[in-house]
C-alpha cells in the first residue's frame, strides 16, 4: 500500500468516514493510451476529407488533421501529431475505431458486401426482369427507376462495346442499396 493511501484510509478512520479506493491508472497505462490516441491520430491523418466526414470529430482535430499533411520536417510532424494525440483523448476512440472498421475494405462485412453486390448486379445483367422484381422485394427502399435506366444503359453500352461507365454506376447503385440495408437481411439473403 503506498503512503497515500495509507494516510488517507488512516484519516478516514479517525474521521469515521468510509475509505472510497479509487483505481488509480498507473502512468505506464496513461502513456500507452496517449500513445494509441496518437497513432491513431496518425492513421486519421492519411485519410481524405470526404472519408474524414464519416467520422464523429470536432472541428479543430478536423482542421489539425489538414494541417498535418502538409508538415514534412520530421521534429514538427512529431511535435504535431502529439498535439493531435491530446485532442484525440476528448473524443470517443471506440466509436471512431469502430468507423475505421466499417471503412476498411478488408474487413469481413465489407467483403460479404462486395460479394453479395457482384452477385445481384450479374443477376440484374442475366435475368433483367424477374431480377429486378426479386431485388425490389428483398430491398423495398432501393430506387426502382434508376435500377431499370442503369440495366438498360449496361445493356445498350455493351451492344455497343463502350467502356463500362453504367456497368460501374451499376454496381454502386446495388452496393448502396445493399449497405443502407440491415446487415440481417444481408445475411439471409446469403442463405436463401
Amino acid at each position: 500500500m503506498s503512503d497515500r493511501r495509507f494516510f488517507g484510509a488512516k484519516k478516514a478512520l479517525l474521521l469515521n468516514t468510509p475509505v472510497v479506493e479509487t483505481a488509480e491508472i498507473s502512468k505506464t497505462e496513461r502513456k500507452r493510451d496517449a500513445h494509441a490516441a496518437r497513432d491513431l491520430g496518425e492513421r486519421l491523418s492519411e485519410l481524405t476529407d470526404t472519408q474524414l466526414k464519416t467520422f464523429p470529430l470536432s472541428e479543430t482535430l478536423l482542421a489539425t488533421l489538414k494541417e498535418a499533411r502538409n508538415i514534412t520536417a520530421h521534429g514538427a510532424r512529431k511535435r504535431h501529431f502529439q498535439y493531435i494525440g491530446k485532442l484525440m483523448r476528448q473524443h470517443d476512440v471506440a466509436a471512431i475505431e469502430a468507423e475505421f472498421v466499417r471503412i476498411d475494405p478488408d474487413a469481413p462485412h465489407n467483403i460479404r458486401l462486395q460479394h453479395e453486390t457482384e452477385r445481384w448486379r450479374d443477376r440484374l445483367l442475366s435475368d433483367e426482369s424477374t431480377a429486378i422484381t426479386a431485388f425490389v422485394a428483398a430491398y423495398p427502399n432501393a430506387d426502382v427507376q434508376a435500377l431499370r435506366q442503369l440495366v438498360r444503359a449496361v445493356a445498350k453500352e455493351r451492344a455497343e462495346q463502350k467502356p463500362p461507365r453504367y456497368f460501374r454506376e451499376l454496381f454502386r447503385l446495388v452496393r448502396d442499396t445493399l449497405s443502407m440495408a440491415p446487415s440481417s437481411d444481408l445475411d439471409e439473403q446469403k442463405t436463401e
